[in-house]
C-alpha cells in the first residue's frame, strides 16, 4: 500500500479543504494510505461525521504552521510544522510522497534541507502543466530558480522530459526554450548559450519557443529560468479569470446573448475543465530526493484530490530514479555542466 503524506495546514482553504480532498482521493484509490500532518485535535474533530476508511488515514501532530507569506528562512525555524513535518516522513521512508498547498518557497527550502537533491542534478525545479491546443505542456522551471545557467536549463529539459515521457505517455517528447523569438540567436545570454547545450544534447529538441506557441502545443517541455517561468504561470492563470468576466459583462447587454450563453453553456464548461488549475493537481519538484508536489494556494478537494493522485503516480513510476538516470547518462551536461553562462 503506498503512503502520501499531506499537509492539512497549508494553502488558504485549510484545513477543510486539505481533508475533503484526501478523503476523496482515499475513495478512488484502494490502496492508498494517507497521512494528515497538522494539529491532531483540530485535525480529527474536523473529521468527526465525515465518512472514510478509517484503517486508511491517520493524523501526524504538528503544533506549528508556516505562513503563506512567511519567508524560508523563517519557515525553516519552524521545525515541528506540518510542512516540516510531512517532508520528514518522506526523508524517513514512512511516507512514499509529500502534498502541499502550502508556501511554495518554503516547501522547496525543506525539500532541498531535509530530503536532498538527486545525484547530478545542480538546481532542482518546479514543473507546471499548461493547457495547449496539442493537450498540455511542461514548464520548467516556474518558480525555484530565479538565476540560471546553460547547464540548470539542460537539466531543466532533462528531468521535464523524463516527467513528460513516464507521466503522460508521450515517448520522445519535443523540448524547447522560451525566447523572444524563433531563431537561434534571439535571447539573452542564458537562452543564446543554453541552445547551444541542449542542440548538442540528444533530446529532442526543436529550437526557440515564442510565448503564445507555448499554448499553440509547439512543445511538450519549455525550459526557462524561475523568474520568466512565474511571470509565465501568474500570467496565465490570470487569463481565463479575465475572459470570464469580460464574457459576464458582455452577456449582461443583450437579451439574445443571454440566448446564446445557454445554448453554448457545456462548451464553456469543457473549457474551464481544460484550463482550470484544480484539474491539473499541483506542480512536482524535480530534482529532490523524494516526491514533493506543490499545488496551489487556492486549491480546493479537487485540486487536492488531483495532487495526491500525481504524487502516488510520481512515486510509482520511479521519475527520481529515471531523472537520476537521464542525468548520469547525460554526456553535454557532463562536460559543461560546471561552467559559466559566459563560458559555454
Amino acid at each position: 500500500m503506498s503512503c502520501v503524506a499531506v499537509d492539512a495546514y497549508g494553502g488558504d482553504y485549510a484545513p477543510d479543504e486539505i481533508i475533503k480532498g484526501s478523503i476523496k482521493a482515499l475513495s478512488e484509490v484502494k490502496d492508498l494510505y494517507i497521512v494528515l500532518t497538522g494539529y491532531k485535535n483540530k485535525i480529527k474533530k474536523l473529521l468527526e461525521g465525515l465518512e472514510y476508511d478509517k484503517e486508511r488515514l491517520s493524523i501526524e501532530d504538528a503544533n506549528e504552521e508556516v505562513g503563506m507569506i512567511d519567508k524560508p528562512s523563517l519557515a525553516l525555524r519552524k521545525k515541528n510544522s506540518s510542512m516540516s513535518v510531512g517532508i520528514r516522513l518522506v526523508k524517513e521512508k514512512k511516507a512514499d510522497a509529500f502534498v502541499t498547498a502550502g508556501n511554495s518557497g518554503a516547501s522547496m527550502a525543506f525539500s532541498m534541507f531535509t530530503l536532498g537533491r538527486i545525484k547530478g542534478v545542480t538546481r532542482p525545479a518546479i514543473a507546471t502543466l499548461l493547457p495547449s491546443l496539442g493537450g498540455n505542456v511542461l514548464l520548467v522551471d516556474a518558480g525555484a530558480n530565479t538565476d540560471c545557467k546553460p547547464s540548470n536549463l539542460l537539466e531543466f529539459a532533462l528531468m521535464g522530459g523524463v516527467y513528460v515521457k513516464y507521466m503522460l505517455g508521450i515517448e520522445s517528447p519535443k523540448i524547447g526554450i522560451l525566447s523572444n523569438g524563433s531563431e537561434p540567436g534571439k535571447g539573452d545570454k542564458l537562452t543564446v548559450s543554453a541552445y547551444d547545450l541542449l542542440s548538442k544534447s540528444r533530446l529532442n529538441f526543436i529550437g526557440n519557443v515564442e510565448g503564445d506557441e507555448i499554448y499553440k502545443g509547439k512543445a511538450d517541455v519549455v525550459v526557462c529560468d524561475g523568474f520568466i517561468g512565474n511571470i509565465v504561470l501568474k500570467t496565465s492563470e490570470s487569463v481565463p479569470q479575465i475572459i470570464a468576466e469580460f464574457l459576464k459583462e458582455e452577456i449582461k447587454k443583450s437579451f439574445w446573448y443571454k440566448i446564446g450563453f445557454l445554448l453554448a453553456k457545456p462548451a464553456f464548461s469543457l473549457l474551464k475543465n481544460r484550463v482550470d488549475y484544480s484539474e491539473f493537481g499541483g506542480a512536482p519538484l524535480l530534482g529532490v530526493n523524494g516526491t514533493c508536489v506543490i499545488s496551489h494556494g487556492r486549491s480546493n478537494a479537487t485540486a487536492i484530490k488531483n495532487a495526491i493522485l500525481k504524487a502516488l503516480k510520481f512515486s510509482k513510476e520511479q521519475i527520481n530514479d529515471k531523472i537520476e538516470s537521464a542525468v548520469e547518462n547525460c554526456r553535454v551536461l557532463k562536460k559543461y555542466g560546471k561552467v559559466g553562462t559566459d563560458e559555454v
